[in-house]
């Protein structure tokens, strides 16, 4: 999907620097990237205290092989 945007060129070009992404295409996406993941994780925070904890839950018994 071809976009026109109007970045600011110094930050793009520190992405670019800091990431040695050789095209600004590559910054900007690894950048969506990012931003993505952390709004993914803020989400998943958001959760905190809501969700309801079983005291009786076994977390070992899932790392435990099954036969």
């Amino acid at each position: 999907m071809a976009t026109n945007l109007a970045l600011d060129d110094e930050l793009v070009h520190e992405a670019k620097r800091l990431g040695r992404h050789r095209s600004k295409r590559a910054a900007v996406n690894e950048a969506l990237a990012e931003y993505v993941a952390r709004r993914k994780r803020r989400q998943i925070l958001g959760l905190f205290g809501k969700v309801e904890w079983d005291p009786k839950y076994d977390y070992k018994a899932q790392r435990r092989p099954r036969r």
